[in-house]
């Protein structure tokens, strides 16, 4: 698909839905679990892993190390199952990862790479290089590791790896994103001494994705203690084994088309929605309700149905910002203002999201006042227009949630939705047709 091309939204208006949908695996859960995997002392099957750009980059760079990942598929009760089968060995350097734009592939394999013998080159897409990594590559080089950045503590870098990494005490700043603290946690079972990594600076962001992380980290073997009057991290050493390990939807991707029954009535059920998550997408529930869906769970998975209105709703996001732009979304066509705060670091994300945000639902008509951390939003007519998306899959799903309910709405460059969505449009479309 032309990336430039812009893609007719599909408008539906009023009709209510009746549909029910499987989400693809979580990108946080598979590529957490891929790092993990590639340290065990025996192979791991992922079942349901995510295929998309950003897994898709793992798996590559996990291959140049050395790593064994072998896809099959099985039939499992009457419905073909993806399994990856991961066979961990001693990484070698001499190669070049190309990590894309994605924030889990520039800061978690960085750590692992440093234990292979040689020279790892890390690039990316040119958002990459302005994407926020030096607290990675500072606490890598403190633990004793060479990195060749030119001073920029940024992509692109050249890392020498010489086969161990020592660890033992070391403090980062991670309030512009969680990753940099789960990217040193994955490794730190394989470090010498282990690891006590203590957080200093902001607020941390999207803590759901470090008890993630922690989760995982037990989940594969390893000891792990938390101090949270410290916010320091304990792991360790020893060694992770092999595991048989179901990826869970995505509950994040799940948003738009959670949205469709709250933008056009009826209802919406997700398959395979989980008991128990540590995944942000999981807050989905009490958010969509203040918002004035129903919800409930089923043996089918997660149903929402929508009442006729969405309603505006002030909120923190700090700990859930990725689901920002499909609650600005619907916060754009509910029936009072809403105010989403608590988001200044999603403008290191994909792209600026606050900006980008403002700038497209405005130029469809909107009142979308931008602070620091803060989208303020008024609901108002909306007409048609491109709604561009900087390459930022979330951006380009809100533009399709909007265009359901607003004519003529063209997102641009729907095809970056491959980053975590195999194939968001034939999806959408099969659900709407």
């Amino acid at each position: 698909m032309n990336n430039n091309a812009h893609w007719p939204a599909h408008f539906r208006g009023n009709k209510p839905v009746d549909v029910s949908v499987v989400i693809p695996g979580s990108k946080s859960v598979t590529n957490r679990a891929l790092i993990l995997a590639s340290q065990a002392d025996s192979p791991s099957i992922l079942r349901r892993p995510l295929i998309s750009r950003d897994s898709e980059l793992m798996v590559a760079g996990l291959r140049a190390l050395g790593i064994g990942i072998v896809e099959k598929s099985e039939l499992v009760n009457g419905k073909e199952e993806i399994q990856w089968i991961i066979t961990p060995t001693k990484m070698h350097g001499g190669v070049k990862v190309d990590v894309g734009n994605a924030g889990t592939v520039m800061r978690f394999l960085p750590p692992l790479a440093a234990l292979a013998n040689g020279e790892v080159a890390f690039d990316g897409d040119p958002r990459s290089y302005e994407r926020p990594l030096g607290p990675v590559i500072k606490a890598l080089e403190e633990l004793g590791i060479s990195i060749n950045h030119d001073g920029r503590y940024s992509l692109p870098m050249k890392l020498h790896g010489t086969g161990n990494i020592p660890g033992g005490a070391l403090t980062i700043d991670a309030s512009a994103s969680s990753q940099f603290l789960s990217a040193l946690l994955l490794v730190a079972p394989s470090f010498d001494k282990g690891l006590v990594a203590t957080h200093k600076g902001g607020a941390l962001p999207s803590m759901p994705h470090i008890e993630m992380t922690v989760e995982m980290l037990r989940d594969f073997g390893a000891q792990v203690k938390i101090d949270s009057a410290q916010q320091s991290w304990s792991v360790k050493p020893g060694t992770l084994h092999g595991k048989d390990f179901v990826i869970e939807p995505d509950l994040s991707n799940a948003a738009p088309f959670l949205s469709l029954a709250m933008v056009c009535g009826g209802s919406v059920t997700v398959a395979d929605w989980p008991i128990k998550t540590t995944q942000p997408g999981d807050q989905l529930r009490t958010i969509l309700t203040q918002m004035g869906a129903k919800i409930s769970m089923s043996q089918a998975g997660l149903t929402l149905t929508g009442t006729g209105a969405i309603h505006g709703i002030d909120i923190d996001l700090h700990d859930v910002g990725e689901l920002t732009p499909s609650i600005a979304a619907l916060a754009a066509l509910a029936d009072s203002p809403s105010h989403l705060r608590g988001i200044a670091h999603l403008r290191l994300h994909e792209t600026d999201r606050l900006a980008a945000l403002t700038r497209e639902i405005n130029a469809l008509g909107g009142n979308v006042v931008e602070e620091e951390s803060a989208l303020h939003i008024t609901p108002a007519p909306l007409h048609g227009g491109v709604f561009h998306t900087y390459e930022d899959h979330r951006l380009a799903t809100a533009g399709a949630v909007i265009g359901l309910v607003v004519p003529d709405i063209e997102v641009e460059n729907i095809a970056t939705t491959r980053k975590t969505l195999p194939d968001f449009p034939g999806l959408w479309s099969s659900l709407l047709v």
